[in-house]
């Protein structure tokens, strides 16, 4: 068996980024992104787990923004992984769940990371944002 080369390291991040902000922006259905995450093998979902933990870092999500999220997201509020991101400050250990946590954990996630992302939006970055995350072009939903 061989290992994946550092290219395919970066074109999966890349994919996972766009699910991921596609999801936040509402071009992709949170169902449509669960059913993407499901298709990864174990450590590829920790990996994905990792980097929406950054990117809800970078969004400086707030406990309504947990809170908010957690309702979104179809999460029982009492699952470790909604416990976890509604502390204050949040706890972030999400990869390292349990793998049977990991489905509800990236649910958790990105639902708290559209809530902040979308208010950062709306904000920090209305008319001027460089950032081009922010700026995916509408399409057709993909699975």
């Amino acid at each position: 068996m061989t290992e994946p080369s550092s290219d395919d390291d970066r074109t999966f991040r890349r994919e996972a980024e766009r699910v991921v902000n596609e999801i936040a922006q509402g071009l992709r259905t949170l169902d449509a992104g669960v059913g993407w995450f499901s298709g990864l093998a174990p450590t590829r979902q920790q990996e994905v787990l990792q980097e929406v933990t950054g990117y809800a870092l970078q969004a400086h999500i707030t406990p309504g923004d947990g809170r908010a999220g957690v309702a979104r997201s179809g999460v029982k509020p009492t699952a470790n992984p909604a416990v976890m991101i509604c502390m204050d400050p949040p706890r972030y250990g999400f990869a390292g769940l349990p793998s049977a946590e990991h489905l509800k954990a990236f649910r958790v996630l990105v639902s708290v990371f559209a809530i902040a992302d979308t208010r950062r939006r709306e904000t920090y970055c209305k008319g001027a944002c460089g950032h081009e995350w922010h700026n995916l072009p509408a399409a057709t939903e993909q699975p």
